[in-house]
């Protein structure tokens, strides 16, 4: 069993950095943010559907599920668009650094959908992430876009997986990923009919939509299969091994490993005012802290220890 464990544990490493260079994959790709999530949810919900295909997953849902399904790919479709929105006017560090708020997103949100009371503790995080944002802001004037995009993709992402959250107790994750991603290419195709029949049409379907170079087919089929497809399969298997605590403590590698590959690929175009990186390091010191805290205070509830596969 420790093998096992120890197996898994690098094949999480390997996909948090996967993960991380999904950030550099979105500055490589030429494409605007709009078109570029289309194509990858596009594309990988083709490959989560092979999968099931495969696996013989059952994909007979509930109308009530399908709705929610459907508002939770809108919302994700959302969050990818400006993740890679605030590459595109900013870089990869600070939209990385600024997609660690998340989880102070979710400590506000979580009461919100739980009903139930703030910590004290998630309140003092927050008083730091918001210190850390302040030392970004200050620093970083000429990105502001770029953060205000990261922002509320972070924002974006906390409510996307507070909503999974709930469904991954009861539903095939696999099955949900599908119909989300499905819901997503849906929402946008018919957000770009809209714009090609009725806005600018120069914004929507065009030839040029569709005339991608070499490169970027390379790197959005990248994106797609093993970014997305082959690591959300990859998470979901590893956690039949690994304790919820040490996923979620890995997870938060991401933003570390993604601005060292940028700064490796991009040089100096990724290179920060040392105060930026100081207001990085508080928003992620933060992030891990409240895991730290919030498994020692699982671990003081004897009914909740059964639930964590070791």
């Amino acid at each position: 069993m420790p093998n096992v464990k120890l197996k898994n544990y690098l094949h999480l490493h390997f996909i948090v950095f996967v993960w991380g260079f999904t950030a550099i994959l979105g500055e490589l790709i030429t494409i605007e943010a709009l078109p570029l999530v289309w194509y990858r949810m596009l594309l990988a919900s083709g490959f989560i559907f092979l999968y099931i295909y495969i696996k013989k997953i059952a994909l007979i849902v509930s109308r009530k599920l399908l709705i929610t399904l459907f508002i939770a790919g809108i919302i994700i479709a959302l969050h990818w668009i400006t993740f890679f929105a605030a590459i595109k006017v900013s870089n990869v560090s600070i939209t990385l650094a600024m997609l660690s708020t998340g989880a102070f997103f979710t400590s506000i949100l979580e009461p919100i959908f739980y009903k139930r009371k703030l910590i004290w503790y998630e309140v003092f995080f927050g008083i730091l992430v918001i210190s850390g944002l302040y030392l970004i802001f200050k620093v970083e004037g000429e990105y502001t876009t770029g953060i205000i995009y990261a922002l509320c993709s972070a924002f974006l992402s906390s409510v996307f997986s507070i909503i999974n959250g709930k469904m991954a107790k009861e539903y095939n994750p696999s099955m949900i990923s599908f119909y989300e991603l499905s819901s997503g290419v849906l929402f946008i195709t018919i957000y770009l009919l809209g714009l090609t029949f009725f806005g600018e049409p120069t914004a929507g379907f065009t030839i040029s939509f569709f005339q991608l170079s070499t490169s970027d087919w390379l790197y959005i089929m990248i994106l797609a299969s093993v970014c997305t497809a082959y690591a959300f399969i990859g998470s979901v298997q590893v956690m039949k091994y690994l304790s919820p605590y040490t996923v979620m403590l890995t997870i938060n590698l991401e933003p570390v490993y993604g601005i060292i590959l940028a700064y490796m690929i991009f040089g100096d175009a990724e290179k920060m005012n040392p105060q930026f990186y100081y207001g990085a390091l508080i928003i992620l010191s933060t992030v891990i802290l409240n895991g730290i805290f919030k498994n020692a205070k699982k671990r003081k509830r004897p009914s909740t220890l059964g639930n964590i596969t070791k």
